[in-house]
């Protein structure tokens, strides 16, 4: 009939369908924007000591204490950015923001090694007279530097907490934390070799160029694929609920506790969640701030003092940080475990974290091994008395150690990642995949402290490594986890997953904390 179209003709007039949003097709989007990121700041971190000594003429002690700066600020700050994009701006715009403030900052450390003016000049030779940066100089080299360390740390935690977003399975969460480690340590190998390699052999300048290429080619992936993307909308602070739990349990306190489920508030809650229809009994002093009394609550069943009346939901949220705070604080020095059974099923997180510590803790073992090895060639050789001279050792001698130390992080690096993502609320979820950011950073700290306080109290590191006891210093780490692991034990074993596909599978709850 005249009046009516063909298939083909209605197919053509109708629109196109929306895209898919999330899933597997975001995961290469998501991988090249990774891999941008963390070629660029492997290419330029890994070097930049030995840049601001060869190039700056900066003491190796500054030098080392800028890079110490740069390392904490790129452990630290990805907190304050998870914050921002659970509570305000979204992962998106923080993710895209942080690249390219990245980009700017390691543009702007380029420039000094393309430009004369903003570099001092070359020592001259055989004289030992090396000219010192001006304060132009030295503005444009940490300004570089900032931009970049803030840039880096506002993206690569935030973009893993986007990237789990994409998937509703907790299956395809892990799968994607797996992939999502093996990509960023492809990527720093990369940049710690071909990038690395270019600077020391070709130019300065054209490896600080390659790591603005490669990040800006990176933001312009993850700016295409937007379209791709599933976006969880922030929902405000979530420290501001978590606060007025904690201010309504004092309220409350004297008020008795009910055992019916009705006395609770749930109204914020949205459908009942049979898990919280009554308010599980550990940290049960937390409870008060659910329970309903006179004059909570309007005529249409809302909060008339967000301060006095909490929702079981939000009550539960506090909990569940609470019962995963010691976990989080029992990686800080690198703990492990008992040996663990492994069945059929795959390695719950728990279980790689402590797997993944298992081998480290070997790891730092067979270092003090190998030193201990090493120093003995050096005494033999009396390599003491002759200043510069290299021990008549073969570097594979380090290789057992690394590859310990390596197989260690690929366990309990996602393992930790997916544990935080999944158990911690959902408005916390880009924090979560931050944590073990902070984690290290406290590390970090951590292990100056004590290395200071060797220094101080030994005689273990001196000047020459081949008049002093680094083995000690390895077996002493060592020491350290293995006191860890009683914590990380005892903590494991009182822990109860909050998910519902690994709470099937948890350890026992006899130990869980009560009141």
């Amino acid at each position: 009939m005249g009046g009516e179209l063909s298939g083909n003709e209605e197919a053509q007039i109708l629109p196109d369908p929306a895209p898919k949003q999330g899933g597997w097709t975001t995961f290469p989007l998501i991988a090249g924007t990774l891999m941008g990121s963390s070629i660029a700041v492997s290419g330029w971190a890994n070097n930049l000591i030995v840049y601001m000594i060869e190039i700056f003429h900066v003491r190796s002690i500054d030098a080392t204490q800028t890079f110490n700066m740069a390392a904490a600020s790129t452990s630290l700050l990805p907190v304050i950015a998870a914050i921002l994009a659970d509570s305000i701006l979204g992962c998106y715009s923080v993710i895209w923001t942080s690249s390219l403030v990245s980009v700017l900052g390691i543009l702007l450390i380029a420039l000094t090694a393309m430009l004369e003016p903003l570099r001092p000049q070359p020592c001259q030779n055989g004289s030992g007279m090396c000219p010192t940066p001006s304060k132009v100089q030295f503005s444009v080299l940490y300004s570089g530097i900032a931009l970049a360390s803030i840039g880096v740390a506002g993206t690569r935690f935030t973009i893993a907490a986007m990237g789990a977003n994409q998937f509703e399975n907790p299956k395809d969460q892990r799968v994607f934390f797996n992939w999502f480690a093996v990509t960023l340590y492809t990527s720093l190998v990369l940049g710690a070799t071909v990038i690395v390699y270019i600077e020391e052999n070709v130019s300065w300048a054209l490896g600080y160029c390659l790591c603005v290429a490669v990040n800006v080619v990176g933001l312009a992936i993850f700016l295409l694929g937007r379209r791709y993307y599933r976006h969880v909308k922030p929902q405000g602070s979530p420290f501001t609920s978590l606060a007025r739990v904690i201010v309504a349990t004092f309220l409350k306190r004297k008020v008795p506790l009910s055992s019916r489920a009705e006395d609770y508030y749930h109204h914020k809650d949205g459908p009942m969640d049979k898990r919280y229809s009554m308010p599980t009994k550990s940290f049960g002093f937390l409870n008060h701030a659910a329970l309903e009394t006179e004059g909570d609550t309007k005529v249409d069943g809302s909060i008339a003092k967000s301060w006095r009346l909490c929702s079981v939901q939000q009550v539960e949220d506090l909990k569940t940080l609470l019962r995963i705070f010691p976990l989080l604080s029992s990686g800080i020095i690198l703990c492990t475990t008992l040996p663990i059974k492994i069945t059929h099923r795959s390695l719950m997180p728990l279980q790689r974290i402590g797997l993944g510590h298992v081998f480290n803790m070997t790891g730092m073992a067979v270092a003090a091994l190998v030193e201990s090895k090493r120093l003995k060639f050096a005494q033999i050789h009396h390599v003491s008395d002759h200043p510069g001279s290299i021990v008549p050792m073969l570097v594979l001698w380090l290789v057992p150690q690394l590859v310990l130390v390596g197989v260690g992080e690929a366990f309990h690096y996602p393992g930790q990642v997916t544990l935080y993502y999944q158990e911690f609320p959902k408005p916390l979820r880009s924090t979560a995949a931050a944590m073990i950011s902070v984690v290290v950073g406290i590390a970090y700290y951590l292990s100056t402290a004590v290395i200071d306080l060797v220094r101080t109290v030994t005689t273990w590191l001196p000047d020459d490594i081949n008049k002093g006891r680094l083995g000690n210093v390895y077996l002493m780490f060592a020491v350290m986890q293995m006191f860890n692991l009683f914590y990380f034990l005892i903590c494991a074993k009182c822990y109860r997953y909050q998910s519902p596909e690994e709470g099937n599978k948890s350890n026992d709850e006899s130990c869980e904390a009560e009141k």
